[in-house]
This record gives C-alpha cells, sequence and structure tokens, in this order.
C-alpha cells in the first residue's frame, strides 16, 4: 500500500537491536500532517492527496493561499506537498496524517534537499583526480585537464567541469525503517537521508 508524509529531518544517531549490534539511523519528525486537498479521476485526472505541514502565520501567506486554506478549514500551513495514494477514497480533506502510517522494518523512500557547496572546483564537484604536482604542468594543478580535441574544436555538452554543487533534490530508494515513535511522530529511518538538519523531506512507500 502506497503511503506518504512530510517531516523535518533532526539529525543522526544510532541504537542497538536486539542482539546488541549498532543501526545508524536519521531520526526525522514526520507530521503531523493534515490533509489540505483531495485530487479526483472525475476532476483533476488523477487521484492524489494534498499534505500540509507545520504551522505558519497567515501574514506570511498570499491571498489565495489563505483562500486554500480556509476553502478545506484547516489551519496554514508552511509545506504542502502531493502523495499518490492506493486508496485516497478513504482520505477526506482535514485527516491528519502521523508517523504511526509507517511500520518497523519497512521499505521508504527519501527525498530531500541535498547541502548546499556554493560554486566548487571539478575536483570537489565530480571527484576527478588532480594533475600531476610536479614542473611541466603549468600554474594550476586542481584542474579538470584536457577541455577537447582540435576536432571540432569545441566543448561538448554534459562535460564535467567547475561550477553549482549541491542545492539540489536528490531521492534516496529503499531505506528501512527501524522505529517508530508514534507518541512523538519520529521515525528512524537506516542509513543517511538527502538534506542538512531541520531540513524537509518526503518519505513514502517504496516504488522499487
Amino acid at each position: 500500500m502506497k503511503k506518504g508524509i512530510i517531516g523535518k529531518k533532526l539529525g543522526m544517531t544510532q541504537i542497538f537491536d536486539e542482539n546488541g549490534n549498532v543501526i545508524p539511523v536519521t531520526v526525522v519528525e514526520a507530521g503531523p500532517c493534515v490533509v489540505v486537498q483531495k485530487k479526483t479521476q472525475e476532476n483533476d485526472g488523477y487521484d492524489a492527496v494534498q499534505l500540509g505541514f507545520m504551522d505558519v502565520a497567515e501574514k506570511k501567506l498570499t491571498k489565495p493561499a489563505k483562500g486554500h486554506f480556509a476553502k478545506a478549514n484547516v489551519s496554514c500551513k508552511k509545506h504542502l506537498k502531493e502523495f499518490r495514494l492506493d486508496d485516497c477514497a478513504s482520505v477526506n480533506v482535514g485527516d491528519e496524517i502521523k508517523a504511526d502510517i509507517f511500520e518497523a522494518g519497512e521499505k521508504v523512500d527519501v527525498t530531500g534537499i541535498t547541502k548546499g557547496h556554493g560554486y566548487t572546483g571539478a575536483i570537489k564537484r565530480w571527484n576527478l583526480h588532480r594533475l600531476r604536482m610536479t614542473h611541466g604542468t603549468g600554474p594550476v594543478h586542481r584542474q579538470s585537464g584536457s577541455m577537447g580535441v582540435i576536432d571540432p574544436a569545441r566543448i561538448f555538452k554534459n562535460k564535467k567541469m567547475a561550477g553549482q554543487y549541491g542545492n539540489e533534490q536528490v531521492t534516496t530508494l529503499n531505506l528501512s525503517v527501524v522505529k517508530i515513535d508514534a507518541e512523538k511522530n519520529l521515525i528512524a529511518i537506516k542509513g543517511a537521508v538527502p538534506g542538512a538538519r531541520g531540513g524537509i523531506v518526503f518519505i513514502r512507500s517504496a516504488v522499487k
């Protein structure tokens, strides 16, 4: 069954299983989320629900956004995200989604925005090998080397060069849910998930 929720990455820690093995986990504050809108096959061409996460003051929203929440008769939320579920008919506008929709042992996909590193060189950005640290290689040693050949006398597209690194949406697939704390709305996911501490992540059932 497809499930989804919005959460905030709190950081990484480690827990122990019943055999005493250490498991590195990422703790995510998942929900509570409220159903703000419901998409149907008749009106929109597909079935989905729109979830809202984290309360926000009305003065920080635009007039259309305020009307969107007023129509659903829910409090204003800072983050919105659509999820296509298997059974959207059982979910209604105003329903609350919490972390206990997932169970320990489930496989999930986590989407987030990676840490931004600004404008970086090709070695840090693409893990290229540096040039020889000897005479004859020129004044620069941390460059990508030859950019092209005489013919066609141009640089091909998609050449790995210096540029913006990070700050992009990344999805990590097939992560395991290790533990659920329903009272505090916490989900412990094995391994690392994209983003910095405090970043917003989207958790959904694994697609593969």
